[in-house]
């Protein structure tokens, strides 16, 4: 079995593959300092709560925006599994061609979701992933990773607001039942949510005249993609797993 690895600013999301079924998926909170050590105790009791034995997991493939815990993270996977995991960077088989000014620059996590994104659904499409920051990529009809727009996320946006300012609260992240609030938390989700629907649509709009791709499929993914996708039209595929997924088909192009 194959564990999918994608680490990012504020979760690490992992998943079990058994050929190409997913089998399970499990989340760790990427901020806690951790050790090797306590990387592997911990990887080894979220899978055999999933049902699963370490000696099940013969393959690892990481893809990480933070580097600072790859050194733990990939000792913990040879010293509790046996494996030494394949790490998504620089020279590594994606099937993608990505124009630039510096492709090292592109987060492996974008990298990833394009992969996954042009596989399932070709090409032109562009990537919108609903993290800590949106990400939207443009892949074309070829398999080019073109161009990308980076904006805050949803909810650093919303952290951002209630830090700042000392009179507004911490809220609950969804949609209100109408634009129209009428106090304090239903407004701020009003601005936050539907603020968010209205860059996606905007931003969407603009790269498909400015790219000339203007029947691109927009295919999303993060954890908060689907209270907007449920919003607007803009978006015609959300795909909670995409990341995930691309992780798989990129092994499959680098597994030894």
């Amino acid at each position: 079995m194959l564990l999918v690895i994608d680490v990012g600013n504020t979760n690490i999301t992992l998943g079990v593959f058994n050929g190409e079924n997913l089998s399970a998926t499990f989340r760790m909170t990427t901020k806690i300092q951790r050790t090797s050590d306590e990387y592997g105790i911990a990887l080894n009791e979220l899978i055999w709560h999933q049902g699963f034995e370490k000696s099940d997991i013969d393959a690892c493939i990481v893809a990480s925006v933070v580097p600072d815990i790859m050194h733990s993270l990939g000792s913990a996977m040879i010293k509790y599994f046996g494996i030494k995991p394949i790490v998504v960077s620089a020279g590594i088989k994606t099937g993608l061609k990505i124009k630039t000014e510096n492709p090292k620059q592109v987060g492996a996590d974008r990298i990833v979701d394009a992969v996954a994104a042009y596989t399932l659904h070709g090409g032109p499409v562009i990537v919108i992933d609903y993290g800590t920051a949106t990400t939207y990529d443009v892949v074309g009809a070829d398999g080019t990773f073109e161009a990308a727009v980076i904006a805050p996320g949803i909810r650093t946006s919303a952290q951002a607001m209630w830090n700042q300012a000392a009179m507004l609260p911490a809220v609950e992240i969804k949609k209100p039942e109408s634009i129209l609030a009428k106090e304090t938390i239903s407004c701020m989700q009003a601005g936050i949510v539907f603020g968010q629907i209205g860059q996606t649509e905007y931003i969407v709009k603009k790269i498909k005249e400015e790219s000339g791709y203007v029947d691109a499929k927009v295919v999303a993914s993060g954890g908060l993609g689907k209270i907007i996708a449920n919003e607007t039209d803009i978006i015609d595929v959300y795909d909670p797993q995409l990341t995930l997924k691309g992780l798989r088909m990129i092994y499959d192009k680098n597994k030894r």
